[in-house]
Protein backbone atom coordinates (compact mmCIF):
# COMPACT_ATOMS: atom_id res chain seq x y z
CA UNK A 1 0.00 0.00 0.00
CA UNK A 2 1.35 3.38 -1.35
CA UNK A 3 1.95 5.76 2.09
CA UNK A 4 1.81 9.01 -0.33
CA UNK A 5 -0.64 11.29 -1.35
CA UNK A 6 0.11 14.73 -2.77
CA UNK A 7 -2.15 18.02 -2.92
CA UNK A 8 -1.55 20.97 -5.05
CA UNK A 9 -3.84 24.07 -4.84
CA UNK A 10 -4.65 25.82 -7.96
CA UNK A 11 -7.01 28.77 -7.41
CA UNK A 12 -8.48 29.77 -10.15
CA UNK A 13 -10.56 33.05 -8.92
CA UNK A 14 -13.58 32.81 -7.53
CA UNK A 15 -12.52 28.77 -7.36
CA UNK A 16 -10.19 26.76 -5.28
CA UNK A 17 -9.41 23.51 -7.20
CA UNK A 18 -7.44 20.78 -5.31
CA UNK A 19 -5.75 18.39 -7.35
CA UNK A 20 -5.02 15.14 -5.55
CA UNK A 21 -2.25 12.69 -6.96
CA UNK A 22 -1.66 8.83 -5.39
CA UNK A 23 -2.87 6.54 -2.98
CA UNK A 24 -6.26 6.99 -0.83
CA UNK A 25 -6.20 5.24 2.00
CA UNK A 26 -7.22 5.47 5.92
CA UNK A 27 -3.49 6.29 6.25
CA UNK A 28 -3.69 9.48 3.75
CA UNK A 29 -6.77 10.67 4.04
CA UNK A 30 -5.56 13.01 7.60
CA UNK A 31 -3.59 14.74 4.71
CA UNK A 32 -5.84 15.43 2.20
CA UNK A 33 -8.39 16.93 4.86
CA UNK A 34 -5.94 19.19 6.14
CA UNK A 35 -5.04 20.23 2.46
CA UNK A 36 -8.29 20.54 2.02
CA UNK A 37 -9.17 22.51 4.65
CA UNK A 38 -6.36 24.86 4.05
CA UNK A 39 -7.80 25.77 0.97
CA UNK A 40 -10.91 26.91 2.54
CA UNK A 41 -9.09 29.50 4.55
CA UNK A 42 -8.92 31.97 1.58
CA UNK A 43 -12.72 31.59 1.32
CA UNK A 44 -13.25 31.01 -2.23
CA UNK A 45 -16.35 30.99 -3.99
CA UNK A 46 -16.53 26.96 -4.11
CA UNK A 47 -13.59 24.04 -3.29
CA UNK A 48 -13.31 21.36 -6.70
CA UNK A 49 -11.19 18.24 -5.85
CA UNK A 50 -9.76 16.81 -8.99
CA UNK A 51 -9.72 13.16 -8.72
CA UNK A 52 -8.41 12.43 -11.71
CA UNK A 53 -4.66 10.85 -10.32
CA UNK A 54 -6.24 9.03 -7.26
CA UNK A 55 -6.12 5.77 -6.81
CA UNK A 56 -8.69 4.46 -3.83
CA UNK A 57 -7.41 1.73 -1.87
CA UNK A 58 -10.09 1.81 0.93
CA UNK A 59 -13.62 3.43 0.06
CA UNK A 60 -14.26 4.45 4.01
CA UNK A 61 -11.48 7.06 3.26
CA UNK A 62 -14.02 8.25 0.67
CA UNK A 63 -15.33 10.56 3.91
CA UNK A 64 -13.06 12.76 4.36
CA UNK A 65 -15.04 14.45 1.36
CA UNK A 66 -18.34 14.02 3.12
CA UNK A 67 -16.39 15.61 6.48
CA UNK A 68 -15.10 18.57 4.57
CA UNK A 69 -18.31 19.91 2.88
CA UNK A 70 -20.24 19.53 5.66
CA UNK A 71 -17.51 21.52 7.72
CA UNK A 72 -17.58 24.14 4.51
CA UNK A 73 -21.48 24.40 4.80
CA UNK A 74 -20.55 25.75 8.23
CA UNK A 75 -18.10 27.79 7.18
CA UNK A 76 -16.72 29.65 4.83
CA UNK A 77 -20.31 28.64 3.57
CA UNK A 78 -19.26 27.15 -0.33
CA UNK A 79 -19.90 24.32 -2.10
CA UNK A 80 -17.56 21.70 -2.67
CA UNK A 81 -17.68 19.26 -5.59
CA UNK A 82 -15.42 16.25 -6.58
CA UNK A 83 -14.55 15.60 -10.56
CA UNK A 84 -13.26 12.95 -12.68
CA UNK A 85 -12.58 10.01 -10.04
CA UNK A 86 -11.83 6.69 -11.33
CA UNK A 87 -14.57 3.91 -12.82
CA UNK A 88 -14.25 2.44 -9.07
CA UNK A 89 -14.22 5.59 -7.13
CA UNK A 90 -17.18 6.77 -8.68
CA UNK A 91 -19.24 3.55 -8.29
CA UNK A 92 -17.73 3.72 -4.51
CA UNK A 93 -19.03 7.23 -4.24
CA UNK A 94 -22.54 6.36 -5.84
CA UNK A 95 -22.91 3.42 -3.15
CA UNK A 96 -21.78 6.07 -0.45
CA UNK A 97 -23.46 8.57 1.47
CA UNK A 98 -20.62 11.10 0.21
CA UNK A 99 -23.32 11.52 -2.93
CA UNK A 100 -25.61 13.19 -0.77
CA UNK A 101 -23.32 15.71 0.57
CA UNK A 102 -20.79 15.89 -2.30
CA UNK A 103 -21.83 16.50 -6.40
CA UNK A 104 -19.65 14.41 -8.75
CA UNK A 105 -18.93 15.66 -12.04
CA UNK A 106 -17.23 14.05 -14.73
CA UNK A 107 -14.36 16.37 -15.63
CA UNK A 108 -13.66 19.87 -13.58
CA UNK A 109 -14.71 21.99 -16.03
CA UNK A 110 -18.11 21.02 -15.65
CA UNK A 111 -17.61 20.92 -11.66
CA UNK A 112 -16.59 24.50 -11.91
CA UNK A 113 -20.00 25.76 -13.75
CA UNK A 114 -21.91 23.56 -11.16
CA UNK A 115 -20.33 25.36 -8.22
CA UNK A 116 -22.12 28.50 -9.15
CA UNK A 117 -21.72 31.78 -7.57
CA UNK A 118 -22.61 32.37 -4.09
CA UNK A 119 -23.91 35.73 -2.69
CA UNK A 120 -21.21 36.94 -0.80
CA UNK A 121 -20.20 40.16 0.82
CA UNK A 122 -17.24 40.99 2.41
CA UNK A 123 -15.43 43.84 4.45
CA UNK A 124 -12.06 44.34 5.91
CA UNK A 125 -12.46 45.89 9.32
CA UNK A 126 -9.81 46.96 11.98
CA UNK A 127 -10.30 46.62 15.73
CA UNK A 128 -11.92 49.28 16.25
CA UNK A 129 -15.21 50.97 18.17
CA UNK A 130 -16.57 51.70 14.73
CA UNK A 131 -16.27 48.49 13.29
CA UNK A 132 -19.21 47.25 15.11
CA UNK A 133 -21.52 50.08 13.10
CA UNK A 134 -19.67 48.94 9.94
CA UNK A 135 -20.69 45.44 10.81
CA UNK A 136 -24.31 46.38 11.11
CA UNK A 137 -24.41 48.22 7.99
CA UNK A 138 -22.87 45.20 5.98
CA UNK A 139 -25.38 42.83 7.09
CA UNK A 140 -28.46 45.21 7.24
CA UNK A 141 -27.20 46.04 2.92
CA UNK A 142 -27.43 42.49 2.67
CA UNK A 143 -30.08 41.24 3.62
CA UNK A 144 -31.65 44.69 1.70
CA UNK A 145 -30.25 43.35 -1.46
CA UNK A 146 -31.47 39.99 -1.00
CA UNK A 147 -35.05 40.81 0.25
CA UNK A 148 -34.44 39.04 3.67
CA UNK A 149 -36.38 41.95 6.06
CA UNK A 150 -37.01 39.41 9.15
CA UNK A 151 -33.43 38.22 9.04
CA UNK A 152 -31.90 41.95 9.58
CA UNK A 153 -32.51 42.75 13.09
CA UNK A 154 -30.56 39.27 14.76
CA UNK A 155 -28.26 39.12 11.68
CA UNK A 156 -27.53 42.84 12.51
CA UNK A 157 -26.91 42.20 16.15
CA UNK A 158 -25.26 38.82 15.47
CA UNK A 159 -22.25 40.01 13.43
CA UNK A 160 -22.12 43.15 15.88
CA UNK A 161 -21.37 40.55 19.07
CA UNK A 162 -18.90 38.56 16.82
CA UNK A 163 -16.94 41.52 15.45
CA UNK A 164 -17.32 43.12 18.97
CA UNK A 165 -15.78 40.15 20.29
CA UNK A 166 -12.63 40.84 17.75
CA UNK A 167 -12.25 43.93 19.13
CA UNK A 168 -12.23 43.19 23.23
CA UNK A 169 -10.54 40.27 22.90
CA UNK A 170 -8.18 39.35 19.50
CA UNK A 171 -7.36 42.82 18.38
CA UNK A 172 -6.22 42.23 15.18
CA UNK A 173 -7.46 43.07 11.70
CA UNK A 174 -10.66 40.99 10.88
CA UNK A 175 -12.33 40.01 7.10
CA UNK A 176 -15.95 39.94 7.65
CA UNK A 177 -18.20 38.20 5.59
CA UNK A 178 -21.90 37.60 4.84
CA UNK A 179 -23.17 35.04 2.55
CA UNK A 180 -26.63 33.87 1.76
CA UNK A 181 -26.74 30.23 0.86
CA UNK A 182 -30.42 29.25 1.16
CA UNK A 183 -31.94 28.39 3.79
CA UNK A 184 -29.26 30.20 5.91
CA UNK A 185 -27.59 33.43 5.68
CA UNK A 186 -23.86 32.66 7.06
CA UNK A 187 -21.92 35.27 9.07
CA UNK A 188 -18.00 34.68 9.64
CA UNK A 189 -15.25 36.67 11.04
CA UNK A 190 -11.78 35.73 10.53
CA UNK A 191 -9.45 36.98 12.83
CA UNK A 192 -5.38 36.61 13.80
CA UNK A 193 -5.67 35.22 16.87
CA UNK A 194 -5.61 31.00 17.44
CA UNK A 195 -7.54 31.59 21.23
CA UNK A 196 -10.76 30.21 20.00
CA UNK A 197 -14.23 31.67 21.03
CA UNK A 198 -16.08 30.77 24.19
CA UNK A 199 -19.19 31.89 25.35
CA UNK A 200 -19.03 32.98 28.79
CA UNK A 201 -21.11 31.47 32.28
CA UNK A 202 -24.21 32.74 33.41
CA UNK A 203 -22.36 35.21 35.91
CA UNK A 204 -24.22 38.36 35.25
CA UNK A 205 -21.37 40.56 36.82
CA UNK A 206 -18.56 38.96 34.84
CA UNK A 207 -16.44 41.18 31.97
CA UNK A 208 -17.42 39.48 28.78
CA UNK A 209 -19.04 36.62 27.36
CA UNK A 210 -22.38 37.51 27.18
CA UNK A 211 -22.10 38.39 23.44
CA UNK A 212 -20.99 35.12 22.45
CA UNK A 213 -24.43 33.71 24.45
CA UNK A 214 -26.33 35.73 22.62
CA UNK A 215 -25.27 34.72 19.60
CA UNK A 216 -25.79 31.28 20.81
CA UNK A 217 -29.55 32.05 21.66
CA UNK A 218 -30.41 33.87 18.09
CA UNK A 219 -28.13 31.71 15.94
CA UNK A 220 -29.68 28.19 14.44
CA UNK A 221 -25.72 26.93 14.49
CA UNK A 222 -22.64 28.79 15.38
CA UNK A 223 -19.12 27.95 15.99
CA UNK A 224 -15.43 28.63 15.87
CA UNK A 225 -13.00 26.52 13.87
CA UNK A 226 -9.23 27.52 13.73
CA UNK A 227 -8.36 29.80 9.98
CA UNK A 228 -4.73 29.94 9.17
CA UNK A 229 -2.81 31.41 11.99
CA UNK A 230 -6.14 32.85 13.24
CA UNK A 231 -9.48 31.47 13.40
CA UNK A 232 -12.89 32.03 12.26
CA UNK A 233 -16.31 32.48 14.00
CA UNK A 234 -19.37 31.61 12.17
CA UNK A 235 -22.93 31.97 12.78
CA UNK A 236 -26.20 30.71 10.65
CA UNK A 237 -29.58 32.16 10.68
CA UNK A 238 -32.31 31.43 9.00
CA UNK A 239 -32.80 32.63 5.38
CA UNK A 240 -36.41 34.53 5.62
Amino acid sequence: MSSRITCEVRTTAPVAVVRLAGALHLGTMRSVHRALSDALVDQPEALVVDMAEVSVEDRLALSVFAATARRAEEWPAVPVVLCAPSPVAARWLAESTTCRVVPVTADCAEATRMASATLRMRARLEPVAEACRRARELVTDACARWNLPEAAGPAALVLSELVGNVVRHAGTPMQVTVTLRRPYLHLAVVDGSSAQAQPGGTDLHAEGGRGLMLVRELAQRWGSVPAGQGKAVWAMLPAT
